[in-house]
C-alpha cells in the first residue's frame, strides 16, 4: 500500500525594507517589522555593517546587513546603493519598502524591474533637515532625488499630517499616517537617580538645539544624560569642554533599547528640543517624545504644531515658545522646583500611555499593508 503525504506549508508574503542604519537602535523599524511578522507577513530588514556594529539582538523578522567599504558622505551612499539595489534585484520578494529618501533609488529600480509593488515609508521630510537646507548642493541633490522618486511611489505613509499634506502638495501622492508609538510596556519599579537628571535620548545631530541646551545647564542645579551619537556628536562634546560643564553632562554613547528604558525611568524629566531651521524640525514628531511619556516621566518641549496638537488632549509635556539659552534654562528650572506642575504633568504621561502606544497604531500599518501586499 503506498502513503501519500502532504505537507501543507503556508507560504508568507514576503516584503524588503530598507534603512543606511545597522539596525542595532532602530527600535522604530524594530517595531514596524515586529508588527508585520506578527500579521502574516514575512519582513526583511536591511541595513548595513559598521566597524563598530555589535551583534544583532534576536527578533521575529529577519535582518541583514550589507558591509561597505566607505562608511560616510557621498562615497558611502554610493557604494550601500549599489550594494543594496544588487541584493534586491536577486532576493526573493513581494513587495519593496524604501525607509526615508537614502535608499529609495534602489528601491524604485528593484520594483521596475522585477514587476512587485513598492512602498515610501517617510520617517521625515528627508530634504528639509537642518543638515541638508543649510548646505546648498546637498539640499539641491537630495530635493532632485525627492522629486524624481517621490511621485513614482504612489503608495506610502508618514508620521504626522503636515508631512502627508506638504508630500500631496509637492507631488500629489496620497499617503497614510502611522505616527511614532513606543510599545506599551510595564514600568519598572526603579528608584530615581539621587541628583536631579535631565535625559536627551536620540541622534545627536544638528538642528537639536545643542548650541544653546548646553550652556542653559550652567543655570540649571542637575545633571544632563546624553543617550545616543550622531552627526554633531563632536561638536557637542566641544560645547561641553568651553562651558566647563564636564561634571553636568554625561555621554552615554549609543545605548540599547533594554537599557534606555530603565535609564530614561530613572531620570527626572526629558528634553524634547528642536531648532525651527528647516521645516523638517519644525514640524517633526520625534520618537522621543513619545518614549518619555511612555516611560512615565515629564518633559520640556518645543511648542511647535505637532507636538501641540497632541498636547491639547494629553498635557504630558511643558512647552516652551522658543528655544534660546535661557528659555530653556528657565523651563528645566521650571520643571525641577514647581512640585505643582511636575506632578501634574508626570500625571498626564502616565494615563496617556494608555492611549498613545504602538499597540494601537500597528493597526493602521498592518490594515496599510494588506491594500498592498
Amino acid at each position: 500500500m503506498a502513503f501519500i503525504f502532504v505537507l501543507n506549508l503556508e507560504i508568507l508574503p514576503r516584503i524588503l525594507l530598507t534603512v543606511t542604519n545597522d539596525l542595532t537602535y532602530d527600535q522604530r523599524m524594530q517595531r514596524i517589522c515586529t508588527s508585520l511578522q506578527k500579521a502574516g507577513y514575512e519582513a526583511v530588514l536591511i541595513g548595513r555593517k559598521l566597524p563598530t556594529s555589535k551583534p544583532l539582538a534576536k527578533f521575529p523578522f529577519t535582518q541583514k546587513r550589507l558591509k561597505c567599504i566607505f562608511n560616510k558622505g557621498f562615497l558611502f551612499y554610493t557604494e550601500y546603493n549599489i550594494r543594496l539595489l544588487v541584493y534586491l534585484l536577486f532576493t526573493k520578494t513581494d513587495a519593496f519598502c524604501a525607509i526615508d529618501l537614502d535608499t529609495i533609488i534602489p528601491c524604485y529600480f528593484a520594483s521596475i524591474f522585477r514587476k512587485k509593488p513598492r512602498v515610501y515609508d517617510a520617517h521625515e521630510l528627508f530634504t528639509e533637515q537642518k543638515e541638508i537646507v543649510t548646505r546648498k548642493r546637498i539640499h539641491q541633490f537630495w530635493l532632485a532625488i525627492e522629486r524624481f522618486a517621490v511621485p513614482r511611489f504612489t503608495k506610502g505613509y508618514t508620521v504626522n499630517l503636515f508631512i502627508q499634506e506638504e508630500f500631496k502638495r509637492r507631488y500629489g501622492v496620497e499617503y497614510s499616517i502611522v505616527r511614532n508609538m513606543p510599545m506599551k510596556k510595564e514600568l519598572v519599579n526603579a528608584d530615581k537617580f539621587a541628583e536631579p537628571t535631565i535625559i536627551y535620548q536620540g541622534a545627536v545631530n544638528e538642528g537639536r538645539s545643542f548650541e544653546t541646551l548646553i550652556p542653559a545647564m550652567k543655570q540649571v542645579n542637575a545633571k544632563l544624560l546624553i543617550c545616543g551619537v550622531g552627526n554633531f556628536l563632536g561638536e557637542v562634546k566641544t560645547l561641553v569642554k568651553e562651558h566647563k560643564l564636564e561634571d553636568k553632562v554625561i555621554f552615554k554613547g549609543a545605548v540599547s533599547p533594554m537599557d534606555l528604558q530603565l535609564i530614561t525611568q530613572q531620570s527626572h524629566f526629558g528634553v524634547m528640543l528642536f531648532e525651527a531651521t528647516g521645516m523638517n524640525q519644525y514640524y517633526s514628531l520625534a520618537n522621543r517624545f513619545f518614549d518619555y511619556m511612555m516611560a512615565g516621566i515629564p518633559q520640556l518641549c518645543v511648542n511647535y504644531p505637532e507636538y501641540a496638537a497632541i498636547l491639547k488632549d494629553y498635557p504630558f509635556a511643558y512647552l516652551i515658545n522658543e528655544t534660546s539659552i535661557n528659555t530653556i534654562a528657565d523651563g528645566l528650572n521650571k520643571l525641577l522646583t514647581d512640585s505643582v506642575l511636575f506632578n501634574s504633568v508626570q500625571k498626564n504621561a502616565l494615563l496617556a500611555r494608555e492611549a498613545l502606544n504602538w499597540n494601537e497604531e500597528e493597526k493602521v500599518l498592518v490594515s496599510f499593508w494588506k491594500q498592498i501586499v
